[in-house]
């Protein structure tokens, strides 16, 4: 996806500056921001196609502007967090994160990161069959919408490709790696604990009672089955 928008934030000059250096040799147009207030009101103004975000920030911290941005916004978003601070990523994947990077880092492993995330989600999900139609689910994929019972179901961009991989494959356990292909894709450098919490955030908007899900089922130790009936 050539000629996207990536907005970088961070407050770090050296950070900002080999970044943007990596990502403008990929062809990307990049802007950057050093504070929280500044790199909210940058992704409102811009709209970019991707946000590298650092948890580390003044003015307010990466937690906070994510959950202020998932609010208006399904942009790809790569979080950066200090290496010791495991609970920063969790909380980061839980509020919306689609990725993360754990400093320090490789320039050149981010800007792969991007490339990859971005020729994901610059390819249509729509095939020769316009919708997959279940008893409780209507999966249109050219329009990239889900419906319940008639009731539009707000998804991100990840949440429908991952509803989307294990609705296509109804029946079938996938592996959380087999989802990570599938959705991240093979050249994906982070954990399979991205899809726990991003199939939590499905659940919660499609399950009667997520604590006990009917339509995407757990298979202890080894992955997922979406089992909604079939029209």
């Amino acid at each position: 996806m050539k000629n996207a928008t990536i907005l970088v934030i961070d407050d770090e000059p050296n950070i900002l500056n080999i970044v943007t250096a990596y990502l403008q040799a990929e062809g990307y147009t990049v802007h950057t921001a050093q504070d929280g207030p500044a790199g909210l009101t940058a992704a409102r103004t811009l709209k970019p196609d991707l946000i590298v975000l650092d948890i580390m920030l003044p003015g307010m911290d990466g937690l906070e502007l994510l959950q202020h941005l998932r609010r208006e916004s399904d942009v790809y978003v790569i979080m950066l967090t200090a290496k010791s601070e495991e609970t920063d990523k969790v909380i980061g994947l839980s509020i919306g994160a689609d990725d993360y990077l754990t400093k320090p880092f490789s320039a050149r492993e981010l800007a792969a990161r991007v490339k990859a995330a971005l020729r994901r989600y610059g390819q249509s999900s729509a095939t020769e069959h316009p919708a997959l139609v279940f008893q409780h689910l209507r999966i249109d994929l050219g329009a990239r919408q889900v419906w319940q019972d008639d009731r539009p179901v707000e998804l991100t961009t990840l949440e429908f490709d991952l509803l989307h991989a294990l609705a296509e494959h109804r029946g079938r356990v996938l592996s959380r790696e087999q989802l990570l292909e599938r959705v991240w894709g093979h050249d994906f450098y982070g954990e399979d604990r991205v899809v726990d919490v991003h199939l939590g955030h499905i659940r919660k908007k499609i399950e009667a009672d997520p604590s006990q899900p009917e339509l995407i089922v757990t298979v202890r130790g080894i992955g997922y089955r979406f089992e909604d009936e079939p029209l």
